[in-house]
C-alpha cells in the first residue's frame, strides 16, 4: 500500500512538472516575488488587468455583504434547511473567508486553478471554519487524489505530532537545531488521509498521521480546462505571449529614451579633452582645445516612433484577454436599463463557462463541507446536497445568469 502511495506521489509530481515553468513565467509577469524579477518587469499593463480581474470575480461571486447561498428543500424541511442556510452563513462571516479567498482569485486568473484548504477550529472558536490559500506549487493532483507538500520546522512537526518519532538520521540535526526545516507530504485519497515525512523515499516508517475525512478540504478549482488536462488554463497563461512583447518593448524604448535624454558623443583623443571629468548636465560648458572639434553629438539611427502603436496594440490584448475592457461599465455617464441588460448579458456570455465551473468545482463543495462539519458538531441538523437538498446561488453572476434566460 506505501509502495502505491510513494507511485502516487511521483506521478503527481510529474504531471505538475511540466506546468510549474508556465505558472513561473505568468507569476512572473504579474505578481514578482523578489527584486530580481520587479527589476526586470517594464509594463504594469498585466499586472493591473489581474488586479481588476480578481476584484470582478470578488465582487460577482462572493460579496461579503450579500447573503449569498441558499438551501431549497421540500416544504415540510424548509424550517430546517432556512436555520442551515442561517448558520452556515454566520459561520463563513465570522471565518476569514472573504478575506482569503481573494488570494485564491489571483491563482485563479493568473495560474488556471487555485486551492482553498478549509479546516475545522477548535471548539469555542468564533467560527467553525478556518480557510487557508494553498499556493500551487505545494500542490499535485491526479483525479481523486490530492498531494500537499509544505516545509515547517521540526520543532512545529514535533508540536503537531508529538507522537512521531524521528529518523535515526535526522536525530542529531534537529537536536542541535530545532528549527531544522522538514518536509512533509500530506495526501488525501478518496476519504483516506495520510501524512509523512519526506526523507528519501520511505514512506512506513515516517507516516506521523493517519485518518479520514468525510468531506475534501482540499477545494481544488480551475479558471477552464482542456480535454485530457488536470490543471486549468487561465487567461494571463493565453495572453502571456503579449505580455512578454509589451514588456520587451517598454524595456527597449526605456533604453531609447535614455540615448535620446544623454545622448550618444564622440571626442578627438587629442590629450587636451579629459572624458573623466566631462559632466553632461544641463548649463554645463565643456572646454576644448582651439581649433578641435571637441564633444560631438554622434546621431542615433534608431526611431521608435512605431513602437507605441504596437505598445498600444499589446496592450489593448491584453486587457481583452484579462477582460479588463469588458468586465468595466459601459460609460461613465448613469447606465439605462438597457444598457444594463446588455451588460449582463455580456458578463454572462463572457464568464459562463467559467461560472458553472466554479459552482461546481468551489462553491458546491465548499456548502458541502460546510454543512457536514457544522451537522457533526451539532448546529444544524444533517443536510446533504446530493439527496435532501439542492444548493440555490444568489450572487450577483447568478442573477445575471437568470435573467438573461428569463429573457
Amino acid at each position: 500500500m506505501q509502495k502505491n502511495l510513494m507511485q502516487l506521489y511521483k506521478r503527481a509530481l510529474d504531471e505538475r512538472e511540466q506546468w510549474l515553468p508556465r505558472w513561473k513565467n505568468a507569476l512572473r509577469y504579474t505578481v514578482p516575488t523578489d527584486d530580481t524579477e520587479s527589476a526586470t518587469l517594464f509594463d504594469a499593463t498585466a499586472a493591473d488587468a489581474v488586479d481588476n480581474l480578481a476584484a470582478s470575480m470578488y465582487s460577482l461571486l462572493t460579496p461579503p455583504e450579500s447573503l449569498w447561498i441558499n438551501l431549497v428543500r421540500e416544504s415540510d424541511l424548509s424550517p430546517d434547511a432556512d436555520v442551515a442556510t442561517a448558520v452556515l452563513r454566520a459561520h463563513l462571516n465570522d471565518s476569514n473567508f472573504y478575506t482569503t479567498v481573494h488570494q485564491c482569485y489571483i491563482d485563479l486568473v493568473v495560474l488556471g486553478t487555485a486551492c482553498l484548504f478549509m479546516a475545522e477550529n477548535p471548539i469555542g472558536s468564533d467560527s467553525a471554519f478556518s480557510f487557508t490559500a494553498i499556493p500551487m506549487k505545494d500542490i499535485a493532483i491526479l483525479p481523486g487524489m490530492v498531494f500537499h507538500t509544505t516545509s515547517l520546522p521540526a520543532s512545529d512537526l514535533m508540536e503537531k505530532y508529538p507522537q512521531f518519532v524521528f529518523p535515526a538520521n535526522l536525530r542529531d540535526t534537529i537536536k542541535a537545531n530545532p528549527e531544522t526545516p522538514i518536509r512533509l507530504v500530506q495526501s488525501l485519497i478518496g476519504k483516506d488521509f495520510t501524512a509523512w515525512v519526506d526523507v528519501g523515499g520511505d514512506i512506513e516508517n515516517n507516516i506521523v498521521a493517519r485518518g479520514t475525512f468525510e468531506t475534501n478540504p482540499y477545494i481544488i478549482f480551475r479558471w477552464s480546462l482542456v480535454s485530457g488536462e488536470l490543471y486549468g488554463r487561465s487567461p494571463v497563461l493565453r495572453a502571456l505571449p503579449d505580455i512578454k512583447t509589451a514588456n520587451k518593448v517598454v524595456e527597449l524604448v526605456l533604453k531609447n529614451a535614455t540615448i535620446a535624454v544623454s545622448g550618444i558623443w564622440q571626442a578627438d583623443d587629442d590629450g587636451v579633452i579629459n572624458l573623466s571629468n566631462i559632466n553632461l548636465t544641463p548649463g554645463a560648458i565643456i572646454p576644448k582645445a582651439v581649433g578641435s572639434s571637441g564633444l560631438t553629438p554622434l546621431t542615433s539611427g534608431s526611431n521608435f516612433d512605431v513602437s507605441q502603436i504596437v505598445l498600444r496594440d499589446l496592450r489593448d490584448r491584453i486587457r481583452h484577454t484579462l477582460l479588463a475592457d469588458r468586465l468595466g461599465l459601459l460609460s461613465d455617464k448613469e447606465m439605462t436599463a438597457t444598457e444594463i441588460l446588455a451588460r449582463n448579458s455580456d458578463m454572462v456570455r463572457i464568464l459562463g463557462a467559467t461560472y458553472g465551473r466554479l459552482l461546481q468545482e468551489f462553491i458546491k463543495p465548499l456548502c458541502e463541507r460546510g454543512l457536514q462539519i457544522l451537522s457533526r458538531r451539532g448546529l444544524i441538523e444533517p443536510i446533504s446536497l446530493h439527496s435532501d437538498a439542492e444548493l440555490k446561488y444568489i450572487a450577483p453572476i447568478a442573477q445575471m445568469a437568470r435573467e438573461e434566460m428569463s429573457i
